[in-house]
């Protein structure tokens, strides 16, 4: 199978901007890493990977997400240059972050390493 590294963030951050939990998970496979200061740094395994996309989606229900770079690194990783707002309902903070993200995908076409960092 010919991976498109490009197509799939683009579907990725489709699944997130929607907040669809349940398209995301299937995306990343089992062992999967999501690094993100976001987070306080590393999670491991898919299933925490998605309760930590839950818990955020519950308290930022108005996040959009803009990639304004996509681009390819290798044939199974790209890049994406980011900006992002919302709301956290927990605080009413306003949140507003920029930032990088290269996403690796294995041979199957899932995600299996995520690494943010901020602008």
């Amino acid at each position: 199978m010919t991976l498109d590294p490009v197509a799939l963030l683009r579907r990725y951050h489709a699944a997130l901007n929607a907040y669809d939990a349940a398209a995301v998970k299937p995306m990343f496979a089992e062992d999967a890493v999501y690094e993100s200061p976001g987070v306080n740094g590393r999670i491991a395994g898919r299933n925490a990977i998605i309760a930590a996309f839950t818990a955020y989606f519950a308290d930022h229900p108005d996040q959009h997400a803009i990639d304004d770079e996509v681009a390819l690194l290798a044939p199974d990783a790209v890049r994406s240059v980011w900006r992002l707002e919302a709301t956290a309902r927990s605080t009413g903070q306003r949140v507003a972050r920029r930032g990088v993200e290269t996403v690796t995908f294995d041979s199957a076409g899932l995600i299996r390493h995520v690494e943010v960092t901020d602008a």
